[in-house]
């Protein structure tokens, strides 16, 4: 479930809770203002939920109670929708929003898929396009290692086709949905999850806040490569862990490309 799908469930769940009666009638215009100004974003405590909604608060405002009044009647609604598993209330009426197994894998399955061709880098041209969408000292950038947040992000794409290559050696395939659902439970999963999920959204923002977007995924795909293994170690036997990490893999990869295009970056395979 993507921010913007999530974000349409909450519409539904606006809709229905109203209907219902459960909150006080509010006029068409007025619940239309509301939803418009409520945002699908991260959890602030990760681990905590997948997405953070602020929907109450327009709500209430537009109902004439209180955030704390409002959320109870929405998380009630929510918990009501397919592919929600949790959801808590926190703050002044903030709501936590955790996935079930089966949503996380879809996400992982529509993230990973349409990935762009890797291309062969050119740092001349990188160095210039990074630096003109971040305003980063050229200098800084010229560096091959990971001190330059150009190379990283770079290394961060490379590193998980390098990973695609040694499951296809292996002969495992990266599988999110087709077995039991895979539930990306451990805290690195999580974290790399969420901010491949929020992209489309970062897309529309600033060349640098996109830029500074793909740093935190490459350091969450590092931090999520080191603690969750893709490919089976020693003699250990390839089984649905590896085939749905190597998954949630790919679409890094696959979003870092995509990311990397848009600035008019390189997005090679190897380095």
């Amino acid at each position: 479930m993507t921010p913007d799908q999530l974000s349409r469930t909450v519409l539904h769940a606006v809709r229905r809770v109203l209907a219902d009666g459960a909150l006080p009638a509010a006029g068409a215009e007025a619940v239309t203002a509301a939803t418009e100004r409520a945002t699908v974003g991260t959890a602030p405590r990760r681990g905590h939920g997948d997405y953070a909604l602020n929907i109450a608060f327009p709500l209430a405002k537009a109902v004439g109670r209180t955030p704390r009044e409002v959320a109870p009647v929405l998380r009630g609604e929510l918990l009501r929708q397919p592919g929600i598993a949790r959801v808590e209330i926190t703050g002044p009426g903030f709501l936590d929003v955790t996935l079930d197994a089966g949503a996380r894998s879809a996400l992982v399955g529509e993230l990973a898929a349409g990935a762009p061709e890797p291309e062969a880098d050119d740092p001349a041209s990188d160095i210039a396009s990074w630096s003109a969408a971040t305003g980063d000292d050229p200098r800084s950038l010229a560096v091959r290692d990971t001190s330059s947040p150009l190379f990283r992000v770079q290394y961060a794409h490379a590193r998980a086709r390098a990973l695609l290559r040694g499951g296809d050696e292996l002969g495992v395939t990266p599988r999110s949905e087709g077995e039991a659902a895979y539930p990306y439970d451990h805290v690195r999963e999580r974290a790399l999850l969420g901010l491949l999920a929020d992209h489309r959204r970062q897309l529309a923002g600033s060349s640098r806040a996109h830029a500074r977007h793909l740093e935190a995924v490459g350091e969450a795909f590092f931090d999520f490569h080191d603690a969750c293994p893709s490919l089976p170690r020693g003699d250990e036997k390839p089984g649905a862990v590896h085939r749905a990490r190597l998954a949630l893999a790919a679409a890094a990869g696959t979003v870092l490309a995509g990311g990397l295009s848009q600035l008019g970056v390189t997005a090679p395979a190897h380095l």
